[in-house]
């Protein structure tokens, strides 16, 4: 497996001056946030531990005669017959182990964060944007022209979300592409570049629908903060 992507103090001195230097032709403020990850998904553990199980009774229901058989020769010949209650004891047994098994192994987040399916991921990952976004950025602005820019770096996911007037004015395809673009540099272990490449790009569409005014100040802080 791969480094993971980092963030440098020449990373964050990067990010800083593109947020300060797209400003200047803008109304519109910029907020950026970058997050190891999202979530912990623990909730995706759980459900492989509980999926195994299920599978695992499938197969005791479908082939119940070699499991009486298998526990038999386990038991050392102890026992000619196993009753129906040491037979299930046993197969009980047998999924609790099966079960925390799984648990413990999806402990290991490289592990869990490559068997969460993307469609969590994404889900978890706007989530947490959203939740930023109304914390850091959202209504702050005179204008409600404020945007987050969020990158998550173990989901390699990014997300923009703007305030209501930005939104009302520009296609969200737009925002896609500047986030594929961010993405593409994310994967190749260019984090800090591609952020400070993606803010140039939102400040340039912001300034085309909210050039600077007279008496426009700083609203937001530049800096990229990191979680």
């Amino acid at each position: 497996m791969s480094a993971l992507p980092s963030l440098s103090e020449a990373d964050h001195d990067l990010v800083t001056a593109a947020v300060a230097q797209a400003e200047l032709s803008t109304d519109g403020e910029i907020v950026t946030i970058v997050a190891r990850r999202s979530d912990s998904y623990h909730d995706a553990g759980l459900h492989w531990a509980i999926g195994t199980v299920f599978l695992a009774m499938s197969v005791y229901a479908a082939f119940p005669s070699f499991y009486r058989e298998l526990i038999l020769a386990i038991m050392g010949g102890w026992e000619h017959e196993l009753t129906d209650r040491m037979f299930l004891t046993a197969l009980l047994c047998a999924l609790i182990l099966k079960f925390l098994f799984v648990r413990y192994l999806l402990a290991w987040m490289p592990l869990r964060m490559a068997l969460t399916p993307k469609s969590t991921k994404a889900r978890r990952v706007r989530r947490r944007a959203i939740t930023l976004f109304r914390a850091a950025a959202e209504g702050r602005t005179r204008g409600s022209t404020g945007v987050l820019i969020y990158l998550s770096l173990d989901e390699h996911r990014a997300e923009i979300v703007a305030d209501a007037a930005i939104t009302s004015r520009v296609a969200p395809e737009i925002w896609g592409d500047i986030m594929a673009a961010l993405i593409k540099q994310v994967r190749a272990d260019r984090a800090g570049q591609g952020l400070a490449q993606a803010v140039t790009s939102v400040g340039a569409v912001l300034a085309e629908h909210f050039p600077r005014s007279a008496d426009d100040r700083n609203e937001l802080p530049d800096r990229l903060i990191e979680l």
